[in-house]
């Protein structure tokens, strides 16, 4: 690692770019490149320049925060935000040309008064297909759809897609919400909408169902290089990890047999060994309950982490093995370089490679590479 490094995740905008393009290819969609929480944590602007470079048309992120600053970026390409406070302003957000996702009538009225003159609202209608989030009620399909095709007939509004989310339960789940969906479609045009884009499918059901993608389907996770399964590796998907997350071993201490290990003593030394310390912690992101679980390689060699997962460091047993001070500490990767995976991480910590890359946090720097 470079001198003077005490963490750092490196993150390959050229895996991004790649994957899109696969995922274009698997999918034969248009893509929606889902941008949110600083893009998965590999950085909202990078992330967005590199899904947009492999073909994405669109991007999404969560709130109108986020598409305001990749407006201030410099980026130009159609952004939708869909989670909006109560009561919010979308003055600026529609100034900025920003696409509104549309949860209820009330949101839809206030869209309409941020138009200006010449230039109507862009929004996606997102209708409530089942997961008990937000979205338009199948009950108020009818009457929200005629609003919006009224206010659409003044230059209020431009109704751009229908949409909605998926549980990813089981494949009957989704083809119930799939179902709904459909329905709400075609109230749609009963009351005059003919928007071009419908959107349900995430990482998930784009690859696996493929009768939910309608043309435009929505990519977070699998843009990363992250699998959205269980049972099949993002490798297995024609995927590449984009982040890697490492430090240098920052120091190293021989301790005989029965020597307690960082906070609690809940790892003992099994015999004669050699401790190294790597600079990450819970305060980087590193999940706390991978403690004693967690992987990571050194030199080509896999271990475990030993005790507890301090706020900025934690041990590991590399036992004989010749590790030296400065030598590189892999926490998660590309596995097929043959270090461990963000999954891996995942399930020491009982959760998903989601949370594993978002988490990470503003204290380690991000390097862009493009591999």
């Amino acid at each position: 690692m470079p001198d003077g490094v005490l963490r750092e995740a490196v993150v390959d905008v050229g895996a991004i770019s790649a994957n899109v393009r696969q995922l274009r290819r698997l999918t034969a969609s248009e893509v929606i490149a889902v941008v949110k929480a600083d893009g998965y944590g590999h950085g909202a602007v990078r992330s967005a320049v590199a899904a947009l470079d492999g073909g994405a048309t669109r991007l999404g992120v969560a709130d109108i925060g986020e598409a305001l600053a990749l407006r201030r970026a410099g980026i130009t390409a159609p952004i939708l935000a869909w989670l909006h406070a109560p009561r919010t302003s979308f003055a600026e957000a529609a100034a900025a040309g920003i696409e509104l996702g549309v949860s209820s009538f009330d949101q839809l009225l206030r869209a309409a008064a941020a138009a200006s003159v010449d230039r109507p609202v862009g929004v996606h209608l997102k209708l409530e297909t089942g997961l008990g989030r937000n979205g338009i009620a199948p009950e108020d399909y009818r009457v929200v759809f005629a609003e919006a095709a009224r206010l659409e007939r003044i230059g209020k509004v431009r109704v751009i897609a229908l949409f909605s989310h998926l549980s990813n339960a089981s494949a009957d789940d989704d083809r119930e919400a799939l179902r709904v969906f459909r329905d709400g479609i075609a109230a749609a045009a009963s009351e005059g909408l003919a928007p071009p884009l419908r959107h349900i499918a995430a990482s998930h059901a784009a690859i696996a169902l493929p009768e939910s993608r309608l043309g435009c389907v929505r990519i977070g996770i699998a843009m990363y290089g992250l699998s959205p399964f269980d049972d099949r590796s993002g490798a297995d998907l024609g995927l590449r990890p984009a982040m890697t997350l490492r430090a240098p071993v920052a120091a190293l201490r021989r301790v005989p047999v029965g020597h307690g290990v960082s906070y609690g003593y809940t790892y003992r030394t099994p015999r004669e060994t050699t401790l190294a310390l790597v600079p990450l912690g819970y305060a980087d992101g590193v999940p706390r309950n991978a403690s004693g679980a967690g992987p990571v390689s050194i030199g080509g060699a896999r271990f475990t982490v030993a005790g507890r997962i301090a706020m900025d460091q934690f041990v590991v047993d590399v036992g004989d093995h010749p590790v030296a001070v400065g030598d590189e500490a892999v926490l998660f990767g590309d596995p097929t370089l043959g270090v461990p995976g963000a999954h891996e991480w995942a399930d020491a910590a009982g959760t998903i490679g989601y949370e594993i890359v978002t988490r990470i946090g503003p204290r380690v720097p991000r390097r862009q590479v493009s591999g």
